[in-house]
Formats: structure tokens, sequence, C-alpha cells
């Protein structure tokens, strides 16, 4: 058995994270004594933007009324599927409960959606309006009462007209012209209005991933989020040229977006290191400068001699978003266990899910597949336990707590037991 890197990355997605929190903290450190009058200089100065924050009501309307249709049923046709798939998770996803564990002693959860949700959605070099769609209706599905999103603003006009509508028809509630690390500092910490939020979700650049990863505990977090990746599945029956293009096609998304191919065909590996290259210098000039740096710098193209190679290699990687394109397509979805988002068949391709098809895209990244999935309704929803006993429970509950209390060595844990014990007329 042997395992081949044909093409191996000279960097990790880590490379640069130790320059990226030094930024971010002193800017983290700035904003939290400037309040919002550093989050307006850190627009002024990162997006030259210098209009209201808050995007109006009025403005939304305008954006509504102004929008041409096309764009707006795009946008209803994945808002609707996005709902329904988040809808389907809800209902088949825990659910409130009480049960009696022994005579008198009931025990319980009640799943509550967090109170307020903080949404950022990326628009520095794309306008990401599935990122709306994916963040803002789940939430609002889940049940939270408030959510607020953050985009970032361009030069006098503000958040990108499309991502407003988009955000407003999904269901939020507040939507600020603010990007970057003070739109997280913003959300985090309830400035301009706002309630401080709870939970914080959606993807955005490292120093955006940055400042939710320096902020977690304070709130949460969906993910501790990386450059997002791409891993194609293929043997000898896969189309070299589909998966080419489903390459390119994630790379795009940045400089540092690894994308790597793990086949057994020798022949589909040459032909995709050959026609990838092609394929990315006939793009635009801003996805050619990003998907040429990422295939360069974090691409990979690994070599395996059998189907179980492969599935121990893609488990190890982990990858945010995982297409099987092979004769055996049952066998890898039964053996694969680590990814963000599998994509069965080469029908399906990642920008489906990134879009539109109902899934979320919001998903793990950097080897996080191996302990934690993508955003679903579950990430807004508290699980909270409870429980409720009658006074005869205690003859057996509150002598074993006592007792287990003692062996700890916590007296006074065991003389809350004691005290009830008596009062009720039972002997520990």
């Amino acid at each position: 058995m042997a395992i081949t890197y044909l093409k191996k990355s000279p960097k990790t997605s880590s490379t640069d994270d130790t320059k990226t929190r030094e930024i971010v903290e002193n800017i983290l450190k700035d904003i939290e004594t400037s309040k919002e009058e550093g989050c307006k200089e850190l627009s002024k100065k990162f997006d030259k933007y210098e209009g209201d924050v808050i995007v109006s009501k009025e403005k939304i309307e305008e954006i509504k009324k102004n929008l041409d249709q096309k764009t707006k049923d795009d946008i209803q046709f994945s808002h609707e599927r996005v709902r329904k798939f988040a809808e389907a998770q809800l209902k088949n996803y825990g659910q409130d409960f009480e049960v009696e564990l022994s005579e008198g002693l009931f025990a319980g959860q009640k799943l509550i959606p967090v109170n307020t949700a903080g949404c950022y959605v990326p628009a520095g070099r794309y306008a990401h309006i599935a990122s709306a769609v994916m963040s803002v209706t789940t939430a609002k599905v889940a049940g939270v009462k408030n959510i607020l999103v953050c985009s970032s603003p361009k030069p006098g006009v503000g958040v990108h007209p499309t991502i407003v509508y988009t955000a407003n028809l999904c269901g939020a509630d507040v939507i600020m012209n603010l990007g970057g690390v003070q739109a997280i500092a913003a959300m985090t910490n309830g400035l301009f209005g706002n309630a401080p939020a709870d939970m914080l979700v959606g993807p955005g650049n490292q120093f955006v991933a940055e400042a939710k990863r320096l902020l977690f505990g304070k709130v949460g977090i969906d993910l501790f989020a990386g450059p997002t990746e791409i891993a194609v599945i293929a043997d000898e029956t896969a189309d070299p040229e589909m998966v080419a293009f489903d390459l390119v096609g994630q790379a795009e998304h940045g400089y540092n977006s690894p994308a790597w191919l793990f086949t057994k065909s020798k022949k589909v590996a040459d032909y995709v290191m050959q026609r990838v290259p092609e394929l990315i210098a006939d793009l635009p000039d801003l996805p050619r400068e990003n998907s040429g740096a990422a295939w360069r710098d974090y691409g990979e193209v690994i070599l395996c001699d059998t189907d179980e190679e492969i599935a121990k290699v893609s488990d190890e990687y982990a990858p945010e978003h995982l297409e099987v394109q092979t004769n055996n397509l049952q066998w890898y979805h039964d053996r694969l266990k680590n990814y963000g988002s599998l994509f069965i068949g080469e029908e399906t391709t990642v920008a489906y899910g990134d879009k539109c098809s109902g899934t979320n895209h919001i998903l793990p990244t950097k080897g996080a597949g191996k302990y934690t999935g993508g955003l679903f309704v579950g990430k807004f929803i508290k699980t909270l336990s409870f429980q409720r006993m009658s006074k005869a429970a205690t003859k057996e509950v509150g002598a074993a707590c006592a007792r287990i209390s003692r062996y700890e060595g916590m007296e006074a844990h065991a003389r809350t037991g004691d005290v009830r014990l008596r009062k009720y007329g039972f002997q520990n």
C-alpha cells in the first residue's frame, strides 16, 4: 500500500495566523474603549465608508422596489429550500421531553433558542448573497427572536443592495453597514443600540475568523473557521474535466483556499494537474488571481492504491466540502466519517450547496469536521435540562447524594441532602 503526494502544498491554512492574531487583538482592544466611533473610524479606514451604520427601513424598501425580479426570484428559490431543510432538521432533531427516572424523580430537557444572533455576511471580494440566506434563515427557523446582520459597506453605497434584500427577506431584524473585525466587535458588545449577540455565525476572512476565535467564551460562535476547502475523490470512471472545473470553482474564494484531489487513477491525476492551470488562466482577473494562488500554494493531488487508502486520507484531512465521483458511491457514503458536507456523484457540486440546493454552506474547516458539523438549527438552540421530584423521592435521592458528596470530600453538598432528609422525615 502506498500514498504518493504528486503535489504537496508549501503552506498550510495556519501559515499567517500569528500576524493576523496580533492585528485583530489590537483592533479589538481599541474598539473596547472607542466603541461606535472606533468602529466608524475603522470602517472609514478599511472600507472608505462614512455613511450610516444602520440600514434604514426606507432604504430596505427602496432596495426591495428597485431590485430586479429575476434576482429576487433566485434568492427566494434559495431561501425556500434552505428554510425547508432547516425546518426538516428542526422537526427531526431533538425535542422537549420529561421522563420519570425513578418513582417521583422526573428529569427532562427543553430546547430554547438563543435570544440574539449576530450574522456576518462577507462582501469584500464577492457579495455573498447565499451566506445571508444560510445564516439568517436558519436562525429564524430555530426561533431566534433578534437577528443582527453585518456586512462590509461600499463607499457611498453601504451594504450591497442584494445582501440587504436577502437579509431582510430571510428575517433579519437589524442590518448594519459594518464589516471586518469592527462588525464582530459591535455585535458582540451590543453597540449601536442593539442587544449583545449570544451567538455569532457566518464566514469571513482570516481577520473576522480570528476576531470570533478571540471573543469565543464571551459569545458563542458557529465554528473556528479557516479558509474554505474542497476535496474531490475520483476514480478512473470520473470525468476529469468536471473534476478540474470543480476544484477551480472552489479555489476562486481566495488565495489560501485549499483544493485537493484524492484518486487511484494516475490518468485522472495527470489530466487534472494539466487542466486546472488552463481553466484558471481563462478566468476574469479576480477569480484568476485567487484561484491561481490557491492552487499554487495550497493545492494537492494525492495518488492512492485502494479505496480504503483514499477514505483514510480523506478522513485525516476532514475537508470542508467533499465530492465523490466514483463507481462505488454508496461505499464511500457509508465509509467516510469526517467532512463538512458531502456531494455524492458528478450530478451535484459544491457550488450547488454553496448557493441554493438547501444544505448549509457554513461548514467546519482546518480539520474541524473530525469533531463537529456545520451550521444548522441546533447551533442556535440550547438544550437545557431540568428536574423535579416528590418529597417521597428524597428518601433515595437525598441519601445517595449525601453519600456521594462525602465520598468526594464535599461536606457542604452532603448537608443539602441531609437537611431535606430531616425535613421530610427520613434518615440517612
